[in-house]
């Protein structure tokens, strides 16, 4: 998704729809041929949340961590982040992330416009490989921005983009039939950021359910759209003497943000309040 200073550069990365480091299909609507093909292997379920509390619950606080506060996050963001259930909630086997336009002060003291909500596995439960799918539902208009996305957990150590990031999907509601896969590290992050987009033939992902995921095994990553192969990653597609730093722990990310560098701020045609269902998140590992 985004973190740290490579946002004023973000924006940029998508415009071409394709990040040029990696090639590609221009609008993502065929995707293209690609190597190594995935194995055939069985996948395990190893991890899971399936947000089948009642309905009004919180996250499970055994799972996820929810982030508060606003002053950007690194992306001149809108929204100020809250723990409430007003804005992170459980309701007919959905978690429920909801963007609010409402006057509120964080506990930095600074009113904002928009609330929201963003929560993390870290600190509860972390990977090295696997494959991480997420069923959702994605909200859409100007200035809307959901996403699923993981950080290695040594980011506290050795920062970002040192840390790694793979985003498994994020969109741009202007944008409601195009969703983006992308990763980060040393040497290829914000502007250079490394990815491609996946467009839909005909209507939009906040239209139905869909299945984002990745399948991350050693020196190779893979993006799926409801089962179909769009993009594959390997250290070969880095820049020059840069580091694939996909080979330790990481943790996921949901989260729905408000206004940016690069989706723009909402305008007259934003509806508020935008909702973000999430079916369940599941984890697998090769048997």
């Amino acid at each position: 998704m985004k973190f740290g200073s490579r946002i004023a550069l973000y924006a940029l990365v998508f415009l071409a729809i394709v990040v040029p480091a990696c090639g590609g299909s221009g609008d993502g609507t065929t995707p293209p041929p690609v190597n190594p093909p995935p194995p055939t292997g069985q996948w395990t379920l190893v991890w899971s949340d399936e947000f089948d509390a009642s309905n009004g619950s919180a996250p499970s606080s055994s799972n996820w961590v929810l982030e508060t506060g606003g002053e950007g996050w690194g992306n001149n963001e809108l929204e100020t982040y809250t723990n409430r259930t007003d804005n992170a909630s459980i309701q007919d086997g959905n978690l429920v992330i909801t963007a609010k336009k409402e006057p509120f002060t964080g506990t930095d003291g600074i009113a904002r416009e928009y609330t929201s909500a963003r929560m993390k596995t870290q600190g509860k439960v972390s990977w090295k490989y696997g494959k991480m799918e997420a069923r959702i539902k994605i909200p859409y208009g100007q200035g809307i921005w959901p996403a699923f996305w993981m950080l290695g957990d040594d980011i506290t150590s050795v920062g970002w983009p040192g840390s790694g990031e793979i985003d498994i999907m994020e969109n741009i509601g202007k944008e409601p039939s195009t969703v983006h896969g992308t990763i980060h590290g040393p040497g290829y992050s914000g502007g250079n950021a490394i990815g491609k987009a996946y467009s839909l033939s005909s209507g939009t992902f906040a239209d139905d359910y869909h299945v984002y995921a990745i399948e991350w095994e050693p020196n190779v990553i893979r993006w799926y759209v409801d089962g179909t192969l769009y993009s594959t990653l390997t250290p070969t597609n880095l820049p020059s003497g840069s580091r694939w730093v996909y080979d330790h722990n990481f943790f996921i990310i949901l989260n729905l943000a408000v206004g940016g560098n690069w989706p723009g701020n909402p305008d007259g045609t934003t509806v508020f309040p935008q909702q973000m269902l999430v079916d369940y998140v599941r984890v697998y590992q090769r048997r």
